[in-house]
Protein backbone atom coordinates (compact mmCIF):
# COMPACT_ATOMS: atom_id res chain seq x y z
CA UNK A 1 0.00 0.00 0.00
CA UNK A 2 1.36 3.43 -0.97
CA UNK A 3 1.69 5.73 2.02
CA UNK A 4 0.29 9.26 1.59
CA UNK A 5 2.79 12.10 1.45
CA UNK A 6 3.20 13.77 4.85
CA UNK A 7 5.59 16.60 3.98
CA UNK A 8 6.86 17.91 0.64
CA UNK A 9 9.75 20.10 -0.47
CA UNK A 10 9.53 21.73 -3.89
CA UNK A 11 12.64 23.39 -5.31
CA UNK A 12 12.32 25.53 -8.43
CA UNK A 13 15.67 26.03 -10.14
CA UNK A 14 17.74 25.67 -13.31
CA UNK A 15 18.67 22.08 -12.54
CA UNK A 16 21.04 19.55 -14.10
CA UNK A 17 22.38 19.33 -16.71
CA UNK A 18 23.01 23.09 -16.50
CA UNK A 19 26.61 23.84 -15.49
CA UNK A 20 25.85 26.01 -12.50
CA UNK A 21 26.76 25.66 -8.85
CA UNK A 22 23.19 26.35 -7.83
CA UNK A 23 21.86 23.37 -9.74
CA UNK A 24 24.17 21.33 -7.51
CA UNK A 25 22.94 23.28 -4.49
CA UNK A 26 19.36 22.28 -5.29
CA UNK A 27 20.41 18.65 -5.56
CA UNK A 28 22.18 18.84 -2.19
CA UNK A 29 19.25 20.45 -0.39
CA UNK A 30 16.94 17.83 -1.91
CA UNK A 31 19.12 14.97 -0.70
CA UNK A 32 19.28 16.30 2.86
CA UNK A 33 15.52 16.91 2.90
CA UNK A 34 14.98 13.15 2.65
CA UNK A 35 16.77 12.78 5.99
CA UNK A 36 14.83 15.61 7.64
CA UNK A 37 11.27 14.32 7.42
CA UNK A 38 10.39 15.25 3.83
CA UNK A 39 9.08 12.16 2.08
CA UNK A 40 8.33 13.85 -1.25
CA UNK A 41 10.94 16.10 -2.84
CA UNK A 42 10.33 17.69 -6.23
CA UNK A 43 12.81 19.66 -8.32
CA UNK A 44 10.75 21.63 -10.84
CA UNK A 45 12.84 22.86 -13.75
CA UNK A 46 12.93 23.40 -17.50
CA UNK A 47 12.56 20.91 -20.37
CA UNK A 48 15.86 19.73 -21.82
CA UNK A 49 15.09 21.04 -25.30
CA UNK A 50 14.44 24.50 -23.89
CA UNK A 51 17.73 24.47 -21.97
CA UNK A 52 19.56 23.54 -25.15
CA UNK A 53 17.87 26.38 -27.04
CA UNK A 54 19.00 28.97 -24.49
CA UNK A 55 22.70 28.38 -25.13
CA UNK A 56 23.36 27.70 -21.44
CA UNK A 57 26.45 25.50 -20.86
CA UNK A 58 25.23 21.96 -20.24
CA UNK A 59 26.94 18.84 -18.96
CA UNK A 60 26.76 15.73 -21.13
CA UNK A 61 23.66 13.91 -19.90
CA UNK A 62 25.55 10.67 -19.30
CA UNK A 63 27.80 12.41 -16.73
CA UNK A 64 24.95 13.60 -14.48
CA UNK A 65 24.68 11.53 -11.32
CA UNK A 66 21.26 10.05 -10.47
CA UNK A 67 19.11 11.42 -7.65
CA UNK A 68 18.13 9.33 -4.64
CA UNK A 69 14.73 7.61 -4.58
CA UNK A 70 12.21 10.08 -3.23
CA UNK A 71 13.50 12.95 -5.37
CA UNK A 72 11.56 13.59 -8.56
CA UNK A 73 12.83 15.96 -11.25
CA UNK A 74 9.88 17.47 -13.15
CA UNK A 75 10.23 19.35 -16.42
CA UNK A 76 6.73 20.68 -17.19
CA UNK A 77 5.93 20.89 -20.88
CA UNK A 78 5.10 24.27 -22.42
CA UNK A 79 1.46 25.29 -22.50
CA UNK A 80 -0.02 26.91 -25.61
CA UNK A 81 1.11 27.26 -29.20
CA UNK A 82 3.65 29.25 -31.15
CA UNK A 83 1.67 32.47 -30.70
CA UNK A 84 2.86 32.58 -27.07
CA UNK A 85 6.61 32.46 -27.77
CA UNK A 86 8.16 32.72 -24.30
CA UNK A 87 5.32 32.44 -21.82
CA UNK A 88 4.52 28.85 -22.76
CA UNK A 89 7.28 27.37 -20.61
CA UNK A 90 6.57 29.59 -17.64
CA UNK A 91 2.87 28.73 -17.96
CA UNK A 92 3.75 25.04 -17.83
CA UNK A 93 5.87 25.55 -14.71
CA UNK A 94 3.24 27.68 -12.93
CA UNK A 95 0.53 25.19 -13.81
CA UNK A 96 2.44 22.28 -12.33
CA UNK A 97 3.20 24.26 -9.17
CA UNK A 98 -0.50 25.06 -8.77
CA UNK A 99 -1.21 21.33 -8.84
CA UNK A 100 1.45 20.65 -6.22
CA UNK A 101 0.17 23.46 -4.00
CA UNK A 102 -3.52 22.48 -4.00
CA UNK A 103 -3.56 18.89 -2.78
CA UNK A 104 -3.40 19.82 0.90
CA UNK A 105 0.06 18.33 1.47
CA UNK A 106 2.19 20.47 3.84
CA UNK A 107 4.77 21.97 1.51
CA UNK A 108 7.87 24.14 1.60
CA UNK A 109 8.48 25.75 -1.80
CA UNK A 110 11.97 27.13 -2.40
CA UNK A 111 13.00 29.09 -5.47
CA UNK A 112 16.58 29.76 -6.54
CA UNK A 113 16.85 32.78 -8.88
CA UNK A 114 14.24 35.43 -8.29
CA UNK A 115 13.28 35.80 -11.91
CA UNK A 116 11.62 33.77 -13.24
CA UNK A 117 11.55 31.11 -10.51
CA UNK A 118 10.30 33.14 -7.54
CA UNK A 119 7.87 34.81 -9.92
CA UNK A 120 6.55 31.37 -10.87
CA UNK A 121 6.13 30.35 -7.22
CA UNK A 122 4.37 33.62 -6.32
CA UNK A 123 1.99 33.35 -9.27
CA UNK A 124 1.25 29.69 -8.55
CA UNK A 125 0.54 30.37 -4.88
CA UNK A 126 -1.78 33.26 -5.70
CA UNK A 127 -3.67 31.06 -8.16
CA UNK A 128 -3.72 28.09 -5.78
CA UNK A 129 -5.28 30.20 -3.02
CA UNK A 130 -7.93 31.48 -5.42
CA UNK A 131 -9.16 27.96 -6.18
CA UNK A 132 -10.64 27.33 -2.76
CA UNK A 133 -8.71 24.06 -2.55
CA UNK A 134 -6.56 23.25 0.52
CA UNK A 135 -3.23 25.15 0.37
CA UNK A 136 -0.55 24.65 3.05
CA UNK A 137 2.64 26.22 1.68
CA UNK A 138 5.62 28.08 3.17
CA UNK A 139 7.90 29.82 0.65
CA UNK A 140 11.65 30.49 0.61
CA UNK A 141 13.22 32.71 -2.06
CA UNK A 142 16.97 32.60 -2.54
CA UNK A 143 18.75 35.36 -4.45
CA UNK A 144 21.82 33.73 -5.97
CA UNK A 145 23.36 36.88 -7.42
CA UNK A 146 22.87 37.17 -11.16
CA UNK A 147 19.15 37.68 -10.59
CA UNK A 148 20.16 40.92 -8.87
CA UNK A 149 23.32 41.90 -10.73
CA UNK A 150 21.86 41.07 -14.14
CA UNK A 151 18.17 41.89 -13.66
CA UNK A 152 17.59 44.41 -10.88
CA UNK A 153 20.83 46.34 -11.23
CA UNK A 154 20.45 46.44 -15.00
CA UNK A 155 16.86 47.65 -14.69
CA UNK A 156 17.94 50.37 -12.26
CA UNK A 157 20.81 51.42 -14.54
CA UNK A 158 18.44 51.73 -17.49
CA UNK A 159 15.66 53.47 -15.56
CA UNK A 160 13.33 50.50 -15.92
CA UNK A 161 11.39 51.05 -12.72
CA UNK A 162 8.71 48.45 -13.34
CA UNK A 163 11.06 45.55 -14.00
CA UNK A 164 13.19 46.26 -10.91
CA UNK A 165 10.13 46.81 -8.71
CA UNK A 166 8.57 43.56 -9.93
CA UNK A 167 11.60 41.47 -8.95
CA UNK A 168 12.05 43.11 -5.54
CA UNK A 169 8.35 43.07 -4.69
CA UNK A 170 8.01 39.41 -5.63
CA UNK A 171 11.10 38.57 -3.58
CA UNK A 172 9.74 40.32 -0.50
CA UNK A 173 6.35 38.62 -0.91
CA UNK A 174 7.90 35.29 0.07
CA UNK A 175 7.86 34.04 3.66
CA UNK A 176 11.64 33.74 3.93
CA UNK A 177 14.12 35.77 1.88
CA UNK A 178 17.76 34.68 1.74
CA UNK A 179 20.86 35.55 -0.26
CA UNK A 180 23.82 33.28 -0.97
CA UNK A 181 26.39 35.71 0.50
CA UNK A 182 26.72 38.98 2.34
CA UNK A 183 28.02 40.46 -0.90
CA UNK A 184 24.78 39.45 -2.64
CA UNK A 185 22.68 41.00 0.12
CA UNK A 186 24.72 44.22 -0.10
CA UNK A 187 24.06 44.38 -3.86
CA UNK A 188 20.33 43.82 -3.26
CA UNK A 189 20.11 46.60 -0.68
CA UNK A 190 22.23 48.99 -2.76
CA UNK A 191 20.15 48.39 -5.90
CA UNK A 192 16.94 48.81 -3.90
CA UNK A 193 18.27 52.06 -2.42
CA UNK A 194 18.98 53.41 -5.90
CA UNK A 195 15.43 52.55 -6.93
CA UNK A 196 14.06 54.20 -3.81
CA UNK A 197 16.06 57.38 -4.47
CA UNK A 198 14.86 57.55 -8.06
CA UNK A 199 11.17 56.77 -7.56
CA UNK A 200 10.33 57.25 -3.87
CA UNK A 201 9.77 53.54 -3.18
CA UNK A 202 10.69 51.85 0.10
CA UNK A 203 12.40 48.60 -0.87
CA UNK A 204 15.86 49.08 0.67
CA UNK A 205 14.78 49.12 4.31
CA UNK A 206 12.65 46.02 3.79
CA UNK A 207 15.52 44.18 2.10
CA UNK A 208 17.97 45.19 4.84
CA UNK A 209 15.61 43.89 7.51
CA UNK A 210 14.30 40.73 5.88
CA UNK A 211 17.08 39.29 3.73
CA UNK A 212 19.25 36.78 5.59
CA UNK A 213 22.35 34.88 4.50
CA UNK A 214 22.21 31.20 3.51
CA UNK A 215 25.41 30.02 1.88
CA UNK A 216 25.21 27.39 -0.89
CA UNK A 217 24.88 23.77 0.24
CA UNK A 218 27.74 21.50 -0.84
CA UNK A 219 28.05 17.72 -0.62
CA UNK A 220 31.36 17.57 1.23
CA UNK A 221 31.36 13.75 1.21
CA UNK A 222 31.93 13.78 -2.55
CA UNK A 223 35.29 15.52 -2.05
CA UNK A 224 36.65 13.99 1.15
CA UNK A 225 38.61 10.73 1.46
CA UNK A 226 38.87 10.14 -2.27
CA UNK A 227 40.10 6.75 -3.41
CA UNK A 228 43.67 7.28 -4.63
CA UNK A 229 43.49 4.41 -7.09
CA UNK A 230 40.39 5.94 -8.65
CA UNK A 231 42.13 9.32 -8.84
CA UNK A 232 45.07 7.73 -10.63
CA UNK A 233 42.70 6.02 -13.06
CA UNK A 234 41.00 9.35 -13.84
CA UNK A 235 44.38 11.01 -14.43
CA UNK A 236 45.63 8.19 -16.61
CA UNK A 237 42.50 8.35 -18.76
CA UNK A 238 43.10 12.09 -19.27
CA UNK A 239 46.85 11.75 -19.88
CA UNK A 240 47.63 13.73 -16.72
CA UNK A 241 49.93 13.17 -13.73
CA UNK A 242 49.44 14.17 -10.12
CA UNK A 243 50.92 17.56 -9.31
CA UNK A 244 51.85 18.27 -12.92
CA UNK A 245 48.91 20.39 -14.03
CA UNK A 246 47.21 23.65 -13.11
CA UNK A 247 43.42 23.41 -13.12
CA UNK A 248 40.58 25.74 -14.00
CA UNK A 249 37.16 24.09 -13.70
CA UNK A 250 34.12 26.33 -14.02
CA UNK A 251 31.93 27.98 -16.61
CA UNK A 252 33.80 29.40 -19.59
CA UNK A 253 32.99 33.08 -19.83
CA UNK A 254 35.17 36.16 -19.96
CA UNK A 255 34.16 37.40 -16.51
CA UNK A 256 35.85 34.32 -15.04
CA UNK A 257 39.26 35.65 -16.14
CA UNK A 258 40.31 32.55 -18.07
CA UNK A 259 42.19 34.65 -20.64
CA UNK A 260 44.20 36.22 -17.79
CA UNK A 261 45.00 32.74 -16.49
CA UNK A 262 46.18 31.56 -19.91
CA UNK A 263 48.54 34.50 -20.26
CA UNK A 264 49.75 34.23 -16.67
CA UNK A 265 50.39 30.50 -17.05
CA UNK A 266 52.28 30.96 -20.33
CA UNK A 267 54.64 33.45 -18.63
CA UNK A 268 55.28 31.31 -15.53
CA UNK A 269 58.75 29.77 -15.32
CA UNK A 270 57.60 27.34 -12.64
CA UNK A 271 54.90 26.08 -15.01
CA UNK A 272 57.27 25.38 -17.88
CA UNK A 273 56.74 21.65 -17.40
CA UNK A 274 53.14 21.87 -16.26
CA UNK A 275 49.91 21.49 -18.24
CA UNK A 276 47.06 23.97 -17.93
CA UNK A 277 43.75 22.10 -17.85
CA UNK A 278 40.73 24.29 -18.64
CA UNK A 279 37.61 22.26 -17.87
CA UNK A 280 34.07 23.35 -18.55
CA UNK A 281 31.72 24.72 -21.16
CA UNK A 282 30.44 28.18 -21.86
CA UNK A 283 29.85 30.91 -24.43
CA UNK A 284 33.47 32.10 -24.61
CA UNK A 285 35.17 28.75 -25.23
CA UNK A 286 36.12 29.66 -28.84
CA UNK A 287 37.68 32.93 -27.64
CA UNK A 288 39.75 31.17 -24.96
CA UNK A 289 40.95 28.60 -27.48
CA UNK A 290 42.10 31.46 -29.68
CA UNK A 291 43.93 33.14 -26.78
CA UNK A 292 45.64 29.84 -25.95
CA UNK A 293 46.78 29.29 -29.56
CA UNK A 294 48.52 32.65 -29.52
CA UNK A 295 50.76 31.80 -26.54
CA UNK A 296 54.05 29.94 -26.41
CA UNK A 297 52.36 27.45 -24.06
CA UNK A 298 49.70 26.44 -26.59
CA UNK A 299 50.90 22.82 -26.67
CA UNK A 300 50.56 22.60 -22.89
CA UNK A 301 47.00 23.90 -22.64
CA UNK A 302 44.20 21.33 -22.70
CA UNK A 303 40.46 22.05 -22.91
CA UNK A 304 38.08 19.45 -21.43
CA UNK A 305 34.39 19.87 -22.23
CA UNK A 306 33.10 16.58 -20.82
CA UNK A 307 34.14 16.48 -17.16
CA UNK A 308 31.36 14.84 -15.16
CA UNK A 309 30.30 14.98 -11.53
CA UNK A 310 32.23 11.84 -10.55
CA UNK A 311 35.46 12.91 -12.25
CA UNK A 312 35.57 16.49 -10.95
CA UNK A 313 36.76 15.84 -7.37
CA UNK A 314 39.66 13.70 -8.59
CA UNK A 315 40.88 16.35 -11.01
CA UNK A 316 40.71 18.92 -8.22
CA UNK A 317 42.54 16.71 -5.72
CA UNK A 318 45.55 16.04 -7.93
CA UNK A 319 46.28 19.50 -9.41
CA UNK A 320 49.33 21.57 -8.49
CA UNK A 321 47.11 24.66 -8.17
CA UNK A 322 43.50 25.57 -8.83
CA UNK A 323 42.90 29.01 -10.32
CA UNK A 324 39.63 30.97 -10.55
CA UNK A 325 40.62 34.58 -11.41
CA UNK A 326 37.11 36.04 -11.65
CA UNK A 327 36.71 39.75 -12.25
CA UNK A 328 33.67 42.02 -11.93
CA UNK A 329 31.71 42.46 -15.15
CA UNK A 330 28.30 43.94 -16.01
CA UNK A 331 26.97 40.59 -17.16
CA UNK A 332 28.33 38.49 -14.27
CA UNK A 333 30.01 38.82 -10.90
CA UNK A 334 31.00 35.85 -8.76
CA UNK A 335 28.61 36.11 -5.82
CA UNK A 336 30.10 33.22 -3.85
CA UNK A 337 32.34 30.63 -5.52
CA UNK A 338 31.00 27.10 -5.09
CA UNK A 339 33.77 25.54 -7.19
CA UNK A 340 36.36 27.10 -4.88
CA UNK A 341 34.85 25.41 -1.85
CA UNK A 342 34.68 22.08 -3.67
CA UNK A 343 38.38 22.38 -4.51
CA UNK A 344 39.26 23.29 -0.90
CA UNK A 345 37.51 20.12 0.25
CA UNK A 346 39.20 17.89 -2.32
CA UNK A 347 42.77 18.84 -1.39
CA UNK A 348 45.51 19.27 -3.96
CA UNK A 349 47.51 22.42 -4.53
CA UNK A 350 46.56 25.88 -3.26
CA UNK A 351 43.66 27.93 -4.57
CA UNK A 352 44.57 31.11 -6.45
CA UNK A 353 41.72 33.57 -6.88
CA UNK A 354 40.66 37.22 -6.72
CA UNK A 355 38.73 39.31 -4.20
CA UNK A 356 35.76 39.64 -6.53
CA UNK A 357 32.16 39.67 -5.35
CA UNK A 358 31.58 37.10 -2.62
CA UNK A 359 34.70 35.02 -3.25
CA UNK A 360 36.39 35.94 0.02
CA UNK A 361 33.35 34.64 1.90
CA UNK A 362 33.93 31.29 0.21
CA UNK A 363 37.70 31.04 0.76
CA UNK A 364 38.27 33.10 3.92
CA UNK A 365 42.02 33.49 4.42
CA UNK A 366 42.88 30.08 2.99
CA UNK A 367 43.64 31.07 -0.62
CA UNK A 368 46.26 33.05 -2.51
CA UNK A 369 44.42 36.22 -3.53
CA UNK A 370 45.67 38.36 -6.43
CA UNK A 371 44.29 41.49 -8.14
CA UNK A 372 41.65 40.73 -10.79
CA UNK A 373 42.47 41.33 -14.44
CA UNK A 374 46.25 41.04 -13.81
CA UNK A 375 47.98 38.18 -15.67
CA UNK A 376 51.39 39.12 -14.25
CA UNK A 377 50.07 38.70 -10.69
CA UNK A 378 48.82 35.25 -11.66
CA UNK A 379 52.29 34.43 -12.99
CA UNK A 380 53.87 35.35 -9.65
CA UNK A 381 51.26 33.36 -7.71
CA UNK A 382 51.75 30.32 -9.93
CA UNK A 383 55.52 30.50 -9.49
CA UNK A 384 55.08 30.47 -5.72
CA UNK A 385 52.37 27.80 -5.55
CA UNK A 386 53.86 25.40 -8.08
CA UNK A 387 57.57 25.62 -7.19
CA UNK A 388 57.83 27.56 -3.94
CA UNK A 389 55.93 25.29 -1.54
CA UNK A 390 57.25 22.08 -0.01
CA UNK A 391 55.15 19.12 1.13
CA UNK A 392 54.64 20.56 4.63
CA UNK A 393 53.42 23.85 3.14
CA UNK A 394 50.94 22.00 0.93
CA UNK A 395 49.59 20.02 3.87
CA UNK A 396 49.20 23.21 5.90
CA UNK A 397 47.24 24.94 3.10
CA UNK A 398 45.07 21.87 2.57
CA UNK A 399 44.16 21.46 6.25
CA UNK A 400 43.20 25.11 6.71
CA UNK A 401 41.21 25.21 3.49
CA UNK A 402 39.29 22.04 4.28
CA UNK A 403 38.45 23.20 7.81
CA UNK A 404 37.05 26.48 6.46
CA UNK A 405 35.07 24.73 3.72
CA UNK A 406 33.31 22.30 6.07
CA UNK A 407 30.94 25.05 7.25
CA UNK A 408 29.26 24.78 3.83
CA UNK A 409 28.43 21.10 4.22
CA UNK A 410 24.93 20.53 2.91
CA UNK A 411 23.57 19.17 6.19
CA UNK A 412 24.82 22.20 8.11
CA UNK A 413 23.42 24.59 5.51
CA UNK A 414 20.06 22.83 5.35
CA UNK A 415 19.66 22.83 9.12
CA UNK A 416 20.65 26.50 9.40
CA UNK A 417 18.23 27.42 6.62
CA UNK A 418 15.29 25.67 8.25
CA UNK A 419 16.24 27.07 11.65
CA UNK A 420 16.02 30.44 9.92
CA UNK A 421 12.56 29.50 8.67
CA UNK A 422 11.61 28.82 12.30
CA UNK A 423 13.10 32.12 13.43
CA UNK A 424 11.50 34.24 10.74
CA UNK A 425 8.14 32.54 11.08
CA UNK A 426 8.19 32.77 14.86
CA UNK A 427 6.99 29.19 15.17
CA UNK A 428 8.61 25.87 14.31
CA UNK A 429 8.62 25.28 10.55
CA UNK A 430 7.11 21.85 11.10
CA UNK A 431 4.17 23.45 12.86
CA UNK A 432 3.66 26.01 10.11
CA UNK A 433 3.29 23.30 7.51
CA UNK A 434 1.68 20.65 9.69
Amino acid sequence: MIQPTSKRLVIVVRADPVICGHSGEARNLAEVALTRGFDDVRIVTWPLDRLEETGLPLKPLDTVLPYSPGITVERPAPVGGYKIPDGRYLAGMVGRLVELFTDGVPTVAMSLYLHPHTTAVADALRIARSTGLPVNVVTIAEAVGSDITDVVRSAVDHGEFGAAAAVLSTYLSQDVCVAVSQYTKDVIVASAAELDAMYGTAFAAQCEERVRISYPAIDTSAYLSLDEAETEAVLEARGLARGEYVLYLSRLQKAKGVDDLIRGFAASEACAHQTLVIAGRGPDLPYFRQVARRTAARNRIVFLEDVGDEEKPHLMAACSAYVLPSKPAPEFTETFGIALVEKMLAGGGPVITCATGGILEAVGDTAVVVPSGDPSALTVALNVCVAGLDEADHEWWQARAREHAMQFDRVNVFDRLFALVDEVAGVPAAARIA
